[in-house]
C-alpha cells in the first residue's frame, strides 16, 4: 500500500485558473469549423461561434484563452482582420498548409468568443513581421476608452466600448519561426517594443509575457532576463516556455496517436515528465534575476506532438487523443499546480482539432476527448490553495531509460474548505491502493469521479463515450467524523486511470 501525506495546516501557494488555459491557432480546422462557422452556417451558432463548442468549453470552465498564435502570430497583422468581412485582406498561411487565410474571424470575433465562453483573454502580438506601431496601435485599438484614432475605428467598426486584455504576448517563438533572432537581439527588441503595450486609464492593467525558451534552451532564458534586467529593473510579468511530448524524440518520425504498444506509452509518459526537470532549470535562471518569484513562468505550449492523422493534411496538425493523452494532461496538470509557486499559466495545444486538443468535430458533430474529460475532472483545483502534500512512489515501465514513478498526485483545498485529490495511475497492468493520511483533519463525506479504459481507447464520432468520466466508489475514510493525528482514507485505483477525490 502506497502512502499519500497531506498537510492541510500548511498551504504552499495559490492554484491560478490560469493553469488549465488553452490555445487556439489559425492552423487547420481549429479557428475555422473548431470554433467559428460564420453567422450563415447550419450548425448552430451564436454570431458564428459554434454552440456546442462553447457550452463544452463553460462546462470546463476554459479560464484563459491565447490568440492569433503560435508562428502565426508574427506574421499576422490585426487590420487585415477588422472591418466589413467581404474587404478584408486575404492571405496564404505560410505556416500552416499553404491555405488561404481570410481573416473573417479576428479581433472582434475572438473578443466575442473569449466574452461567450467567460474567459480571459491572451493576445499574442506580432515582433517577427511587425512594427512597433503596429503593435501599439492594436493595444490601443483594443483597449482605449474615449477619443484616439484607434478608438474611433473601434467604434466604427461596431465596438464603441473598449475590450479588456489581461495579457500579452509580445513574439513568439522567435527563437524559430518568429524571426531566428538571438536571445540577445530579442530581448533589446522586447524591451522597446513592451514599453508601447500600455495601460490605458482606468483599464485592468495587461500583464507582458516574453518569449522564453524552447525546451531545454537554458542560454535563450539567462540571456533574455539578463538583456531586459541589465539596468531598467522588471519590465515582464510572465516569461514562456514550450515544450512538445513526442513519443520517439523524433521531430521527422513522431509516431502514431492511435497504433502504439507498452513501449510507447511509457516512452511518452517519461518524456511528458521531463517537464519537471525543465520547471525547475528554467525557474532556477529565473530565481537568479526574480528571487521573489514576481515573474510568472507562463508555459503556453504543451502538449503531445504525433503524425497526422492518415488521410489529414500534414499542415493540419490532426490527431487524435487516447487514454494516453489523458495520462500526459493529468502528469502535467499535477506539475503544474505542484510548482505553482513559479507556474502562474499554462495553455495546451490546441484546442479544437489540432493536436492534444480537447474538442474534435467533423461538420456538426462535436466529441470531448479523453483530454477534454481531464480538464474537466481537475476544474476542482482552479483558484484553491496547493496543499503540502508527498506521495510514496515506485518506478515501472519496461525499459530502464523509460521508467516512471506508477503514480502522480496533487492536492488542494477550496474556498469552501474541501481537499481536492487528483491522482494518475500510470500502470498499464496494476490496480493500487493508497492510503492517504491527513494531519489532524475531521472529514465526513467522500465522493470521487474516475476516468479509466482501455490504453488505445478513444472517442469517435460513431462512439463519442467510449472514454468518459463516471461516479469513483473506490475511496473509503477510516472513522468519519474523528480528529486524529492522523485522519486516513483509503483509494483503491485502477490501472491506467485518473480519479478525482473530494473530501468535506
Amino acid at each position: 500500500m502506497y502512502k499519500l501525506y497531506v498537510n492541510p495546516k500548511r498551504k504552499k501557494g495559490h492554484l491560478n485558473r490560469e493553469l488549465q488555459g488553452n490555445f487556439s491557432e489559425h492552423l487547420g480546422r481549429c479557428i475555422y469549423e473548431g470554433l467559428y462557422v460564420g453567422e450563415n452556417s447550419d450548425i448552430p451558432n451564436i454570431n458564428g461561434m459554434r454552440t456546442d463548442v462553447v457550452e463544452a468549453l463553460k462546462e470546463m470552465k476554459l479560464p484563459v484563452l491565447r490568440w492569433p498564435g503560435g508562428c502565426f502570430a508574427d506574421e499576422y497583422h490585426w487590420k487585415d482582420g477588422i472591418g466589413p468581412k467581404e474587404t478584408r485582406k486575404k492571405m496564404i498561411n505560410t505556416h500552416w498548409g499553404g491555405v488561404v487565410e481570410d481573416n473573417s474571424f479576428g479581433t472582434h470575433e475572438f473578443m466575442e468568443l473569449c466574452r461567450q465562453i467567460g474567459c480571459k483573454t491572451y493576445i499574442n502580438g506580432n515582433v517577427g513581421s511587425g512594427t512597433v506601431q503596429e503593435m501599439s496601435e492594436w493595444v490601443e485599438y483594443m483597449t482605449f476608452k474615449g477619443v484616439s484614432p484607434m478608438a474611433n475605428l473601434r467604434a466604427k467598426n461596431g465596438h464603441e466600448e473598449p475590450w479588456t486584455v489581461d495579457y500579452f504576448g509580445v513574439g513568439n517563438e522567435n527563437w524559430g519561426c518568429g524571426g531566428n533572432m538571438r536571445p540577445e537581439y530579442y530581448g533589446d527588441l522586447y524591451r522597446r517594443y513592451q514599453t508601447y503595450v500600455r495601460n490605458y486609464g482606468g483599464n485592468t492593467p495587461i500583464k507582458k509575457i516574453a518569449c522564453g525558451a524552447n525546451a531545454q534552451d537554458y542560454h535563450w532564458t539567462e540571456k533574455v532576463l539578463e538583456t531586459c534586467f541589465d539596468h531598467a529593473g522588471r519590465m515582464m510579468d510572465g516569461m514562456s516556455l514550450h515544450y512538445y511530448t513526442l513519443p520517439t524524440g523524433d521531430w521527422n518520425h513522431k509516431g502514431s496517436s492511435t497504433d502504439y504498444d507498452e513501449k510507447d506509452w511509457y516512452r511518452t509518459l517519461s518524456r511528458t515528465l521531463f517537464m519537471e526537470t525543465l520547471i525547475k532549470r528554467h525557474g532556477a535562471i529565473m530565481d537568479q534575476f526574480d528571487p521573489d518569484k514576481k515573474i510568472g513562468m507562463i508555459i503556453d505550449e504543451w502538449g503531445t506532438w504525433y503524425d497526422v492523422e492518415p488521410g489529414t493534411n500534414p499542415g493540419f496538425l490532426y490527431q487524435q487523443s487516447t487514454m494516453r493523452d489523458a495520462l500526459v494532461a493529468a502528469i502535467n496538470l499535477n506539475l503544474f499546480n505542484k510548482n505553482c509557486d513559479r507556474v502562474k499559466m499554462a495553455n495546451i495545444a490546441q484546442l479544437v482539432n489540432v493536436l492534444q486538443s480537447v474538442i474534435l468535430t467533423e461538420g456538426p458533430k462535436m466529441v470531448k476527448t479523453p483530454t477534454y474529460h481531464v480538464f474537466n475532472m481537475f476544474k476542482c483545483h482552479q483558484d484553491a490553495e496547493l496543499l503540502d502534500s508527498s506521495l510514496e512512489t515506485d518506478r515501472i515501465g519496461i525499459e530502464d531509460e523509460f521508467k516512471v514513478p506508477n503514480l502522480t498526485e496533487s492536492v488542494s483545498q477550496d474556498k469552501d474548505g474541501k481537499i481536492h485529490i487528483t491522482l494518475g495511475n500510470l500502470s498499464l497492468s496494476d490496480d493500487y491502493e493508497v492510503e492517504v493520511l491527513l494531519t489532524e483533519t475531521a472529514l465526513s463525506s467522500v465522493k470521487g469521479r474516475i476516468l479509466t479504459a482501455g490504453k488505445n481507447d478513444r472517442n469517435t464520432f460513431d462512439n463519442p463515450e467510449t472514454v468518459v468520466t463516471k461516479d469513483f466508489d473506490g475511496a473509503r475514510i477510516e472513522n468519519p467524523g474523528s480528529v486524529r493525528e492522523n485522519t486516513k482514507v483509503y483509494v483503491k485505483i485502477p490501472k491506467c486511470s485518473v480519479i478525482h477525490i473530494e473530501l468535506a
